[in-house]
């Protein structure tokens, strides 16, 4: 029943509003046969009446309804009335935003050479239409500067472009595990417009991190039309849905750069994408490289993906003692074994004649007390530099690596870009000694 709002969304989306659909009152995901049969009981006449009911003349030929053309200025008032008027409307996330005036969408849009109108595509699941003066919109709301804008509109074509790209994880396929959008900058870019990449990069203090991320959430709910509890039925939600930006410690880090791992140069300005669903950071064992890897292996959860924010300093210790990132990827990948037993256990089974084991694509079935891989391919692991002093390694799990699909998407600059960054590189926090 709680999906009824995305399954109207989705047959909108598509073009058939009068689309028919049932709900039942089976509980998401049951597995107690009980709950299952009494709601597909009790819904089941309905269906019946659903399937065999004579069709009307706007479900023979449905007419999606054209979007009306919106004014140029919607509402006039205080910045507080302004502000109400757009939460009232579901355009925030919740907390106070920029007005989006002419004048400041205008000093936004200085970060491109695009013109205002320019189309990057159309986001799903509204089919939003992702034009240069929508981005740049959203990205006033979120207090983004204009030296952002680059990194947004490269953010919007990932976003466009990826496989399963954001729709795997918001109306479809894993709409409840509250994932979010976790974004990793690369290349100089990083320094001109001051990504935290060291103490505290996850946390609140820095514009550039909280505002691109802040901005790419806003582009995801408003041209993409992804709410919560409508077309995202994430059960618990996400606070890293407000933002998640990093970018790597590549003056840091003793290994090439993700970057340079993807093919690009390491001149190149780049952002990736991935989204996880759960955050945890951990202390390693020890400083030497059997402590540090030896910790996460230990410290990481079932998941499908991965991705491990490693400190400079136990990056460099590691790489002393003759380990790459694909080093560190294959050791996590070939020692996070886990018992058959627990796997039969999780799907409640009593025999692994169907299991399909992760780490072993043929041969023998294991038997109960056999231990198989619990991460199917190295490749799913993602390894990169950051954080700040200490002894700390986070964990970003179900955000790693997508083989085989696009996940990271170079930024092109403006001509202007150098004025651009001279102008708002100093645009940082001081604080004061006490």
């Amino acid at each position: 029943m709680g999906f009824a709002n995305d399954a109207g969304s989705a047959s909108r989306g598509k073009g058939m509003p009068v689309l028919r659909y049932m709900p039942t009152n089976v509980p998401c995901e049951a597995s107690i046969m009980e709950d299952i049969e009494a709601g597909v009981d009790g819904a089941l006449d309905d269906i019946i009446v659903a399937l065999t009911k004579q069709l009307t003349a706007e479900e023979k030929s449905p007419k999606p309804k054209e979007p009306e053309k919106p004014a140029r200025i919607i509402f006039k008032g205080s910045p507080e009335e302004v502000n109400r008027f757009f939460y009232q409307r579901g355009w925030t996330d919740g907390l106070p935003i920029i007005l989006p005036t002419e004048e400041a969408v205008a000093e936004m849009l200085t970060g491109t050479d695009l013109p205002p109108e320019h189309l990057l595509g159309k986001l799903q699941s509204r089919n939003g239409k992702a034009t240069m003066e929508k981005i740049a919109v959203n990205a006033v709301m979120a207090g983004a500067l204009p030296t952002y804008l680059p990194v947004l509109i490269a953010g919007t074509i990932n976003l466009l472009e990826s496989e399963p790209g954001f729709m795997g994880y918001t109306t479809f396929g894993f709409s409840t595990g509250s994932w979010a959008p976790f974004w990793i900058i690369n290349g100089p870019i990083r320094n001109q417009i001051n990504v935290n990449n060291s103490s505290g990069a996850f946390s609140p203090g820095n514009i550039a991190n909280a505002a691109i991320g802040r901005a790419m959430g806003l582009i995801i709910k408003n041209i993409g039309g992804v709410r919560k509890g409508v077309e995202d039925m994430g059960v618990m939600g996400n606070p890293m849905k407000y933002s998640m930006v990093i970018a790597e410690n590549e003056e840091e880090s003793p290994w090439e750069p993700l970057h340079v791992e993807h093919g690009y140069k390491k001149e190149d300005s780049t952002i990736s994408l991935s989204f996880p669903q759960t955050y945890l950071q951990h202390w390693p064992y020890s400083a030497d490289a059997k402590g540090v890897l030896n910790a996460i292996v230990d410290n990481t959860p079932r998941g499908m993906r991965y991705t491990y924010i490693i400190t400079p300093t136990h990056a460099k210790n590691l790489a002393r003692e003759g380990y790459s990132k694909e080093d560190v990827k294959k050791y996590v990948a070939e020692n996070k074994l886990v018992d058959v037993s627990h796997i039969m256990a999780q799907a409640g089974m009593r025999s692994p004649s169907s299991l399909s084991p992760p780490g072993v694509p043929s041969g023998p079935m294991p038997k109960p007390g056999d231990k198989i891989p619990m991460i199917r391919d190295y490749k799913y692991i993602r390894v990169i530099v950051g954080g700040g002093p200490g002894a700390f390694i986070a964990h970003v799990v179900g955000g790693g690596a997508t083989p085989g699909k696009k996940e990271i998407q170079k930024i092109e600059l403006p001509k202007n870009w150098d004025k651009l960054v001279a102008r708002y590189r100093n645009v940082v926090p001081t604080y004061a000694k006490y």
